[in-house]
């Protein structure tokens, strides 16, 4: 088992709870950490052995476009598009902040965390 992760991923989106946040968006950050088995790319060098990482990018960077009221359900939807795409992913946990909320005073940003892992028939069955 090992792990890749796309840190530092950064992304304008609309995003937000209040109307006007979804019309004037923001600046959102992702960090992406996925737990799969490692050992057979690092053996051969395929990349047909690993999870791809700009099919992870993309993955992520649609549902940034997709608007949404809560940071959770961005969260959600990347981790369950995840699982359905790479069968393969044995684990994700992904962080997402929204730089510079609207709370009425100084906070650099805000950020969810939500992790996703496979139940063992899912893990035999991939």
């Amino acid at each position: 088992m090992g792990q890749i992760a796309l840190e530092g991923l950064e992304f304008f989106a609309f995003h937000g709870y209040y109307d006007e946040e979804q019309k004037i968006g923001n600046k959102y950050g992702v960090d992406l950490y996925i737990k799969t088995n490692l050992l057979a790319a690092g053996e051969s060098d395929k990349l047909t052995e690993t999870v791809n990482y700009e099919v992870l990018y993309r993955l992520v960077a649609e549902e940034m476009r997709a608007p949404a009221r809560l940071l959770e359900h961005v969260a959600h939807r990347v981790l369950d598009r995840i699982m359905a795409e790479l069968p393969h992913v044995r684990k994700v946990k992904i962080n997402v902040s929204k730089f510079n909320p609207p709370l009425g005073g100084i906070c650099h940003r805000a950020r969810v965390t939500l992790t996703k892992r496979r139940n063992k028939a899912e893990a035999q069955a991939g």
